[in-house]
């Protein structure tokens, strides 16, 4: 018996370390899409952004069409999609640094899995998965606007 309370505290305390390291790690660079995931200065985990524009589709970049920007190595498929990067960057770029649109809207900072985008209005936003994406597109515009008031705030905690 007195082994399963130790082992229930123990647990207890895991998570509420867990959680506190959680709430304290802080983005170093936006527009990496790994702060969940690997230490990468890689972009979007490598895929290019002007291919979401140009193919409404996921495409990996490769490492001869690179482009350092904000700190990240941009990646692209093709010389063609990285001069329309480097012509205008910030039209290509996801909206909030890459981080899921769908959780900045409701207070998270979370990766995104590249194959769930959403072109809206010339503007790329980035979700978490399949079934985040699903309840994003229910209502993007509200989301939207609820991101668009948060992210700031969100990036100073």
């Amino acid at each position: 018996m007195q082994l399963t309370s130790f082992l229930r505290r123990l647990v207890m305390l895991a998570l509420i370390a867990f959680s506190f390291n959680a709430m304290a790690a802080k983005p170093v660079n936006t527009l990496k899409n790994s702060f969940f995931s690997s230490q990468t200065d890689t972009a979007i985990n490598g895929y290019d952004s002007v291919a979401y524009f140009t193919k409404n589709a996921p495409v990996k970049g490769v490492d001869a069409y690179t482009y350092e920007w904000k700190g990240a190595k941009w990646k692209f498929s093709s010389d063609a999609n990285l001069e329309l990067f480097k012509a205008n960057p910030e039209k290509y770029a996801p909206q909030y640094g890459g981080y899921c649109a769908y959780g900045v809207a409701t207070d998270s900072l979370v990766k995104v899995d590249p194959d769930q985008f959403t072109v809206h209005e010339g503007k790329l936003y980035l979700n978490y998965d399949a079934s985040i994406q699903k309840d994003w597109l229910k209502d993007k515009a509200g989301y939207i606007k609820k991101a668009d008031a948060k992210f700031q705030s969100l990036l100073a905690k």
